[in-house]
């Protein structure tokens, strides 16, 4: 009883005094009030006194009634405010039923009824998911799916049109509790020691002709036999280590397809590395970007080097370039081909140095390497080709993730994102405000800008637009019209007229909160679309931990720092930014239907933390070691300190869910359903199965018979779910976390595959491997 006297003191103690600076931070008095009702338990128990569970038990009512009026009837929240204490009442109850069975009488049928009523929302439907229905029927039969063969899969987004759609329909909502592993690969290629952080495979296959073809972190192109997985050859484009990239990692290569619709002929199995073999006149390419900044081409049978592109192949990405420190500039996403150019853009680090190099745009002929037009955002109008003495604008905001084509209409789509540093708005230029954080269409012929609409004005949060636009026809109240869609980190989901700009679901500008640093300013007000996954804003009762004690730290955080909502500004004190860095949406985007006229999305909310600090010529010690921590803004008065917003425990310090699916009618733009998604197995040690909502990075792809695939999930499953209902229809157990985007093909047989790459994802702790997994339909 000793033992358990000290241990009620303890939190007592804890509670009270945490619950003293919450009360002085103008927070809730509960934890106050729960730390004096611990002491005097602990005081009662050392005298045994019955008294301790009397007060106990009236701590559990009172608990259970503030829970329930800050968080209503919602399991997470519950459980972790009343978890910790019904597990104390667990001693006292054995203490009272043998001591004092009066005092047992007395505590039990708290206990039992408190402990029930915690419980009770597991039979229930969360209040944060809608329950609904999308139809099945076929809108737009003939519907543009791009120009690709049926079983083929030609780009990231199987077309330039980027709709991650495949009109592959054996797989059903019936029928995908049978799929089964083909077939398993691994490449080789691990993270090692001396790589980055965020090492990380995300690459989506190409499927072409008799081939799989998939990049690797480091930059290998692997191409194996579409049937069964084996190895065909490897080329290994030698990147050296560089501990200065923020990212380690390829999404996809791009492809060239033979002229005059030639048949692209089998690959070829080696027995060297496609790297050592002679280069030879190509008449179909692949195209690799790489970490260290180069744009290589290679022939798709062979992977021997293309010697008529560029240098023997190669193309040095760093040409022109204002300033050009290692490591700072690289490509991480497939270039663009369309008409006879291949379309380059790059990702400049965040937050190193205000001098960095230029996030320009540029289109070199697709069989020469010449180049033959440059957009760079600080010059918009001048697209000629750059002179051998000339350099692009510095740190000009860049497009980092997949582009979009329309050839018919002539326009190349890019999203944008911001000017380096992302937290410091007052070194940008007028027309860097102006085409930052946004979807910008550019002359496919001479680079020249038919239209821009902006989603964040001044963007002061790391707000770029993370995602291909997926472009299809769209049918309206007004007609049918040529749309693209582009979800964006702060939640907003955009439809636009892809011919002129214009906004299909309205766009209004809401007030915005004020107030920065000296020197710098926050827009008055902020855009969003009528089409949102925007979160609620967070309140101290949406704080969240393990256990009440981190919990009350949470809540002490939440009113340290300084948070208005959306858009609250950087500041010396701390600011919360919510939606995080991570955003609502990142690169792994949506797929959309073009027949149904349907939406597939996986919305996520975690919230971070972003702190500015003077420098003043004070050592800042360890910085620049990747996105989040401290960054030192080189050339800058402040650095800027980035992380997830989490208790001491590590866990996010708002409540679950944090990540869903949803689907949405893109004819009248609601959302038809949305479910939480993912589960903890792969977060701790015990393989718990405990679906949350958890959080994901990579995308979903959408079949023609109804079927969404998506792995995504910071557990290691890919999983089938029906597209008009959203629900789980099978998963498939991975060896590694899948933080890529899956796709599916026809193999030789005439049998539909899917394939999911399971690497890894170096910065939110998944498994680390190097697997591509193969599933089809048992027989």
């Amino acid at each position: 009883m000793i033992i358990l006297s000290v241990l009620f003191l303890a939190i007592g103690l804890a509670l009270l005094l945490g619950g003293g600076w919450l009360v002085a931070l103008d927070g809730s008095f509960y934890y106050v009030a729960a730390g004096v009702a611990f002491i005097a338990v602990a005081l009662l128990l050392r005298k045994r006194n019955k008294i301790a569970n009397l007060i106990y038990a009236m701590l559990l009512v009172g608990t259970l009634i503030w829970s329930i009026m800050e968080s209503g009837l919602s399991w997470w929240p519950l459980a972790t405010r009343m978890g910790l204490f019904l597990v104390l009442a667990i001693p006292l109850l054995l203490f009272a039923f043998f001591k004092r069975p009066a005092g047992g009488r007395l505590l039990f049928p708290v206990w039992l009824a408190t402990a029930l009523v915690t419980i009770s929302p597991l039979f229930m439907t969360s209040p944060t998911t809608i329950e609904g229905q999308m139809t099945r029927s076929v809108s737009i039969p003939d519907a543009d799916i791009g120009d690709v063969a049926q079983g083929d899969w030609d780009a990231y987004g199987r077309s330039n049109l980027g709709q991650r759609f495949s009109p592959l329909a054996q797989i059903t909502p019936d029928n995908a509790d049978q799929l089964q592993v083909a077939w398993q690969y691994q490449t080789g290629d691990k993270k090692g020691p001396k790589d980055v952080g965020e090492t990380t495979y995300e690459a989506t296959p190409l499927k072409l002709g008799n081939a799989l073809y998939i990049c690797t972190p480091h930059n290998w192109i692997v191409a194996l036999d579409a049937d069964s997985g084996e190895e065909q050859w490897v080329y290994d484009a030698k990147v050296p280590a560089e501990s200065q990239r923020q990212h380690q990692t390829c999404r996809g290569v791009s492809y060239l397809p033979p002229s005059d619709n030639a048949k692209l002929p089998p690959v070829q199995k080696l027995t060297v590395p496609a790297q050592s073999l002679t280069s030879m006149q190509c008449d179909a390419q692949l195209f690799l970007p790489t970490s260290d900044a180069r744009l290589l081409a290679v022939d798709p049978t062979t992977g021997a080097r293309c010697a008529n592109f560029a240098d023997n192949g190669e193309l040095d990405l760093m040409h022109n370039m204002p300033f050009t420190q290692s490591g700072y500039y690289y490509s991480t996403s497939p270039p663009l081909v369309a008409g006879d150019v291949v379309i380059v853009a790059g990702s400049v680090n965040d937050n190193y140095a205000v001098n960095s190099p230029s996030g320009v745009i540029r289109a070199y002929d697709v069989k020469t390497g010449e180049l033959k037009w440059n957009w760079d955002s600080g010059y918009p109008d001048d697209t000629a080709p750059i002179g051998p003495d000339e350099t692009y604008a510095t740190s000009s905001p860049n497009s980092w993730s997949v582009a979009s084509a329309d050839e018919e209409l002539g326009l190349v789509y890019f999203p944008m994102g911001n000017r380096t540093p992302d937290q410091l708005g007052m070194y940008r230029s007028p027309a860097e405000e102006k085409y930052a954080t946004s979807v910008v269409a550019l002359s496919l012929e001479t680079g020249q800008v038919a239209w821009v609409q902006q989603f964040v004005h001044h963007d002061l949060w790391d707000m770029d637009t993370p995602a291909q636009p997926a472009l299809l026809d769209l049918d309206t109240p007004t007609g049918r019209q040529p749309a693209l869609v582009v979800p964006t980190k702060q939640g907003d989901v955009y439809v636009l007229n892809r011919k002129t700009g214009e906004p299909i679901f309205p766009i209004t500008e809401e007030p915005a909160p004020q107030g920065t640093i000296p020197g710098d300013y926050a827009a008055e007000t902020q855009p969003t679309s009528a089409l949102s996954f925007k979160p609620a804003k967070l309140t101290e009762a949406d704080m969240w931990g393990g256990t009440p004690l981190d919990q009350l730290m949470c809540r002490i955080q939440f009113k340290q720092l300084r948070y208005e909502g959306r858009y609250t500004p950087p500041s010396e004190q701390g600011t919360i930014v919510y939606p995080g860095n991570f955003g609502v949406f990142n690169w792994g985007s949506i797929a959309v239907d073009p027949k149904r006229q349907q939406m597939f999305g996986m919305p996520l909310y975690l919230a971070f933390t972003s702190t500015l600090v003077p420098k003043d010529g004070v050592d800042l010690g360890e910085a620049n070691k990747g996105e989040q921590g401290l960054n030192s803004n080189e050339g800058a008065d402040y650095a800027v300190e980035l992380k997830p917003f989490l208790s001491p425990l590590g866990v996010p310090c708002q409540q679950p869910p944090w990540g869903y699916v949803a689907g949405v009618d893109l004819k009248t733009g609601k959302t038809a359903w949305k479910h939480k998604n993912g589960t903890i197995e792969d977060m701790t040690p015990f393989k718990l199965p405990i679906e949350m909502g958890m959080p994901g990075i990579g995308g979903p792809v959408i079949t023609d018979g109804g079927v969404v695939f998506m792995a995504a999930a910071v557990d290691n499953y890919l999983r089938a779910y029906d597209l008009s209902t959203g629900k789980e229809l099978w998963k498939g157990r991975l060896p590694a976390g899948g933080q890529a985007t899956p796709m599916t093909y026809l193999n030789s047989k005439g049998e539909q595959m899917v394939v999911q790459v399971a690497g890894g994802h170096g910065s939110i702790g998944t498994t680390i491997g190097d697997y591509v997994v193969a599933y089809k339909l048992k027989k």
